[in-house]
Formats: structure tokens, sequence, C-alpha cells
């Protein structure tokens, strides 16, 4: 039986509404008294899958929200056409094949257009919360994942924003 191991090309997808509350959600893995929280990220199932379909793959499993084709958010999803590329955590390591220590990440954003319900799965993550993208920044667990929050005020061509009543 052979070893499947995690492909090396990640997705990390900034969940935000107008007003730009960020939805982070805390790893079901991460060390108690160190809560791990982040967004939505996850590895390409096959090297040939796109960016975006990983990213709304992602966004599906692990918050329920659908921004997959043919869904009310489809066109929601955002490539920001950015990567990192960053060292694997060693605690980590043993997902990927031997000698794989680099991953590059490709950064999405997908604004909703309020907190939407989020239905999390129990396996990979136990709590979610919905904070201002400033909080969220310093909630994340990631330096990569806290710069992307902060990207969301730096790039107003990012946010749609609300239509005046």
């Amino acid at each position: 039986m052979s070893t499947i191991y995690k492909i090396p090309a990640s997705v990390l997808v900034v969940i935000h509404t107008p007003q730009l509350e960020v939805l982070l959600i805390r790893r079901a893995d991460g060390e108690p008294d160190l809560p791990f929280w982040q967004s939505v990220t996850g590895s390409k199932d096959h090297p040939h899958e796109d960016w975006a379909t990983t990213a709304a793959r992602e966004v599906w499993e692990e918050t329920g929200i659908d921004c997959r084709t043919g869904s009310a958010l489809e066109g929601q999803l955002q490539d920001w056409a950015m990567e990192n590329v960053y060292e694997i955590y060693p605690r980590w390591r043993h997902r990927y094949a031997p000698g794989v220590t680099q991953n590059t990440e490709r950064l999405f954003g997908l604004q909703v257009p309020h907190r939407v319900p989020v239905t999390l799965s129990p396996r990979e993550h136990t709590a979610f919360e919905w904070l201002p993208y400033q909080e969220a920044a310093l909630r994340c667990y990631s330096p990569s994942n806290a710069e992307a929050c902060l990207w969301l005020s730096r790039w107003p061509q990012l946010v749609q924003q609300p239509q005046d009543q």
C-alpha cells in the first residue's frame, strides 16, 4: 500500500463581509494553550486542480459556505493573484513526501453579504468567529494569514462597498 502525500500547493481564502468582518476558524489539532485560528486553507487534491476549484472546494468543506460553480456566491470568490512560499511547520511535514519542506499558498477573498451561517467540519475545526479585520489579523496563528486579512483595507477594489439604502 502506497502512502498518499499532501500536495505542497494550497489556498488561503479570507472570507469577509462588506464591513470587513473576517471569518476565522479554530483548528481542531491546535495546541490547547495556543489556539490556532485561521482563514480557510487547504491543499490541491491533485496537481492539475486549478486554484479557484481548490478554493471553492475548501470553503465548502470547511465552512459549508457554497461558492462553487453555479452557486449564488460563485462570482464573489476572487483570486488575488498573490502567492506566498513558506516553510511547512515541522509538526505537519509528515503529511508531505520526504524532503518536501516548502508550500506555495495562493490567496483568495470571498465576500459574503453578511455574517452567513457556518457549518464546521468537526474533524478539522472546533469554533468560528466573525471579527473586524484588524482583530482577525491579530488572532491569526500564521503571519501570511494575518497579512492577508490586512490586505482587505489596502485594496479597496477587493471589497464591494455596501449599496446606500
